[in-house]
């Protein structure tokens, strides 16, 4: 059967996608971030995975106020990189991994979630950044992905609940194909930032590291944390952290596994004006 080997959770901050598209990576103000990233790479070297399932927000790119579902689960054969106004980025369009995803989104929406299944997406730096910052810049990317929209853009979004309920399905979705495939489930988006208005630019380290704290040891009284709390103390967009729930969701230990391995974890500030955050958590059998 296929089975989930660990998940991957970091910002999608898409001034680090134009950093690399343009070789700024070494510059004194972009090298002690990527170098937060390195080690990242080694181990996903070390632990490839057959399938990455990657959960994102979209950007008003695939989707806009006219609809923006909830959660949309990406079935396609392959995903364009979007054109977010200066032309899309320099790296390989996204295989997916349609079997699979079709199979996913049959076992979740039997156990009751509501996914809207998309065959046509172009995905954006939400999606993009990420797998850079964990291949580098490849001519393909190494293994087929699959595309997880989850709305944190227009209100009301998903609570935590919700969205750590959404990763156990998950997990049983995976564990029920009957392929041998070992599945990376990636939580992207955040860490604390405010775009706009009189906070723009807010960064709150406290806040970002003990929310890393309790999704590594308590992922329930993370998901148990009230949207205003994140606006209040992470900014307007910081609610993004509540993608990162449905990865540690579906992880083994909520199913009465062992507590995860922790692979690797890094913090940095600012990257543009946002925290970045980063942590590899592996399934211990």
């Amino acid at each position: 059967m296929a089975r989930i080997t660990a998940s991957v959770f970091t910002s999608h901050v898409p001034a680090i996608g134009a950093a690399l598209d343009l070789g700024k990576t070494a510059e004194p103000y972009w090298q002690p971030l990527f170098a937060g990233y390195e080690k990242s790479k080694q181990w996903i070297r070390d632990n490839p995975p057959d399938v990455v399932f990657l959960v994102f927000n979209d950007h008003a790119t695939a989707f806009s106020l006219d609809m923006i579902p909830t959660f949309a689960i990406g079935c396609a054969a392959e995903f364009p990189v979007a054109d977010e106004g200066w032309g899309p980025r320099p790296v390989p369009k996204v295989t997916g991994h349609p079997e699979l995803a079709a199979h996913i989104a049959q076992s979740v929406i039997q156990q009751d979630f509501d996914l809207t299944l998309v065959n046509k997406m172009d995905v954006d730096h939400g999606l993009t950044v990420p797998l850079s910052l964990m291949y580098g810049q490849p001519a393909a990317w190494p293994c087929p992905v699959i595309p997880f929209h989850t709305n944190v853009v227009q209100y009301p979004v998903p609570s935590g609940r919700r969205c750590l309920a959404l990763g156990q399905a998950i997990r049983r979705a995976v564990e029920s194909f009957d392929q041998d495939l070992k599945v990376q489930i990636w939580g992207t988006g955040g860490m604390s930032h405010q775009l706009q208005g009189p906070r723009a630019g807010l960064i709150n380290k406290e806040f970002d590291n003990a929310f890393l704290d309790r999704l590594i040891a308590d992922p329930k009284a993370q998901a148990a944390v009230p949207h205003i709390d994140y606006v209040r103390e992470a900014g307007s967009e910081g609610i993004e952290l509540v993608m990162w729930l449905i990865a540690r969701g579906a992880m083994g230990d909520l199913a009465g596994g062992p507590p995860p391995r922790l692979a690797h974890r890094f913090y940095h500030v600012p990257a543009s004006n946002t925290a970045v955050g980063h942590l590899i958590l592996e399934e211990q059998t």
